[in-house]
């Protein structure tokens, strides 16, 4: 705003839907923190407004609700991570510095890595770059 001198911020990244029928996102806290509006751009070019459900800053996680209602949302299905071993081939896809649909591959490095952030103590760690 040239009146008052303050700029509008604008921040992107990635994320996925966990429910469709309820229209739940996950991202990262970092691409949400301190945002007044949320939208969602979904692979089919849909833009939803979305709101957020709660964030978890020591494991940079954000949840966030869109209406789904005359959109067909597609949930990621999640696998057994017990079956994962280190050498497993792994797939990263982000929007890095806003280059949507950036996919590299990588192995899984390392399972049940603690970063000392309290109870999240079994990460898998990847060497996938995004």
């Amino acid at each position: 705003d040239k009146d008052n001198g303050s700029q509008k911020v604008q921040s992107l990244g990635s994320g996925f839907v966990i429910d469709a029928e309820q229209g739940i996102v996950v991202t990262n806290n970092h691409v949400i923190a301190d945002a007044d509006d949320i939208e969602v751009n979904f692979s089919d070019g849909v833009t939803l407004k979305a709101t957020l459900v709660g964030t978890d800053t020591k494991t940079d996680v954000a949840v966030l609700k869109v209406d789904p209602k005359g959109h067909k949302l597609t949930a990621v299905k999640f696998g057994d991570s017990t079956k994962m071993r280190v050498g497993d081939w792994v797939m990263a896809i982000g929007n890095p510095f806003g280059l949507g649909g950036t996919v590299t591959v990588g192995i899984v490095s390392a399972r049940n890595r603690d970063i000392n952030s309290g109870p999240y103590d079994d990460f898998i760690q990847t060497d996938a770059a995004i």
